[in-house]
């Protein structure tokens, strides 16, 4: 296997073992699954003979080679005079040669902006204004990024459990899966910021990837039927810290590359139309009895498990922008209150997809904005913006590209640019368009959106205000009227009643006049 600068990627000499072994040792199971790869729990199975004649082959042998060993340190001494002048003319070659720099330094860059879609990202200067809850795993570290923090320490000997159980369960011996994942180990690296990993060797790294890859997919399958014949112990801490796994394995920074958890999941496999139908609607407290699973989308390569639910969760559907007439101007901000002057009203759809966002019309005087409910708490808020954090990372302009590459943006812009106030977060409460009751308060949630403003505007936002422009200007006289009657409503109701009283005392002289 080789990287994309054509270098080779096959697991190195020391991948296998992983408790420093000799390579040529028997390949008999050396590490007890379910233990540090460093651990001291390694067991040694070529042994050498205890007799008193395989001892005195040994000395015979050592004192066969000592003749030679003067020869081969001179040679040894030749060989790094060798190496040190190699080594001093690459760097003279690069002192001399500044175009040959320069042109390694272009040829990464592009390597690194083909690879932005595969990427793990930290994440963007507009994300971390929010709440370190929004963004630092609080249970456990998944990846180099967090690695080691003394807080996600407790969870690492639950990975060595997972581990254990995963290989158990896999009927697949421990050498042949760990090589599995070192194969991929190489271009795992490649994907994450190389100043966070050029400090960690493959003894480390190795070994971090198949930890973390047999964690996520032992929590997968207890989201999954698969899950049901899975360790109590185990399965018991995976449902008590349910809630903050969840958290910290949808973090932009705390993420495994895709290719190494498929390849634990040869081994070990999950069912993911069952995954995925468990999460796609996790953003709503309303469930429906009858899940309709999703049809996996074989052309989709996901980058790790954010990328692949985020997929899935906004949905696709034809959301080309309608050629609409061109206007003077056009705002892209409006308030709520505003909206309902003109007649536009916001309405809760029924769909958990993300991307079903826009304006109808209703009727001559009425339109309305329908966006997918949300039940906004810690986590899904969270959730969210991890999403929109990596819609970020990956898309550098969000008007050339279609508007599933920044929904969620645009959905949260939607939902910032609605509310002001803590009256207006209870609006929308009376909409539908937040639900449940155990969330973020009224308070919290106005806090949540409004630090949000500085992403930047999706199309689907964009398509969206256009939409609101071109209704304004095509119903003018409408608007104008609507937004009249909206001001004074209370007056023009009051006038009414005024003029209903009159009129009541009116009638009642005349009748009065006819009798007499």
């Amino acid at each position: 296997m080789a990287d994309l600068t054509g270098r080779s990627m096959e697991p190195p000499a020391a991948a296998w073992p992983p408790c420093g072994f000799p390579a040529d040792w028997s390949m008999e199971p050396l590490w007890i699954p379910g233990y540090p790869a460093d651990s001291a729990m390694c067991f040694q199975t070529h042994v050498p003979s205890s007799s008193s004649g395989g001892q005195l082959q040994q000395v015979q042998h050592a004192a066969a080679i000592a003749p030679n060993l003067a020869i081969q340190e001179e040679e040894d001494e030749e060989d790094n005079d060798e190496e040190e002048e190699e080594a001093q003319y690459k760097m003279e070659m690069e002192i001399h040669d500044p175009i040959q720099v320069f042109t390694e330094a272009t040829h990464e860059f592009k390597v690194d902006i083909d690879m932005r879609d595969m990427k793990i990202h930290r994440y963007p200067a507009s994300i971390k204004r929010l709440k370190g809850s929004y963004t630092a795993p609080a249970t456990v570290a998944i990846g180099p990024y967090h690695h080691g923090k003394d807080r996600l320490k407790p969870a690492e000997k639950v990975k060595h459990v997972a581990a254990n159980h995963c290989i158990m369960e896999s009927g697949r011996s421990v050498q042949e899966m760990y090589a599995a994942v070192a194969s991929v180990a190489g271009e795992a690296r490649g994907l994450y910021d190389k100043d966070m990993v050029a400090g960690i060797g493959d003894d480390d790294f190795l070994p971090m990837m198949f930890y973390d890859a047999c964690f996520l997919v032992q929590y997968m399958l207890t989201c999954t039927s698969g899950g049901s014949e899975m360790d109590p112990s185990l399965r018991s801490y995976f449902d008590g810290n349910d809630s903050d796994i969840f958290h910290d394995i949808m973090l932009l920074e705390n993420q495994l590359p895709w290719l190494v958890v498929k390849t634990v999941m040869e081994f070990r496999p999950v069912p993911l139309e069952e995954f995925i139908t468990y999460l796609k609607d996790g953003l709503q407290d309303r469930k429906l009895t009858e899940k309709k699973s999703p049809i996996l989308d074989d052309s989709y390569e996901p980058p790790h498990l954010l990328g692949l639910l985020r997929f899935y969760i906004v949905g696709r559907g034809n959301t080309k922008r309608n050629l609409l007439p061109q206007t003077e101007s056009m705002s892209f901000s409006v308030s709520a209150i505003e909206l309902a002057e003109i007649g536009i009203t916001l309405t809760a759809n029924k769909t958990s997809e993300l991307i079903k966002m826009g304006v109808k019309n209703k009727r001559v005087l009425f339109a309305e904005i329908s966006l997918s409910p949300l039940s906004l708490d810690h986590a899904r808020a969270s959730w969210l913006v991890n999403m929109a954090a990596f819609e970020v990372c990956t898309t550098p302009n969000f008007q050339a590209v279609d508007d599933e590459e920044s929904v969620v943006s645009s959905y949260l812009l939607l939902f910032a640019m609605l509310v002001d106030r803590e009256e207006d977060v209870h609006e929308l409460r009376r909409k539908r368009l937040l639900q449940g009751g155990g969330g973020l308060t009224n308070k919290e949630a106005l806090d949540f959106f409004t630090s949000l403003q500085g992403l930047p505007l999706g199309s689907s936002y964009i398509r969206i205000m256009e939409e609101i422009e071109n209704y304004r200007v095509k119903r003018r006289t409408q608007t104008k009227l609507h937004a009249f009657v909206y001001k004074n409503l209370r007056i023009i109701v009051t006038v009414f009643s005024a003029v209903g009283v009159l009129a009541g005392i009116f009638g009642s002289l005349m009748s009065l006049r006819r009798r007499s």
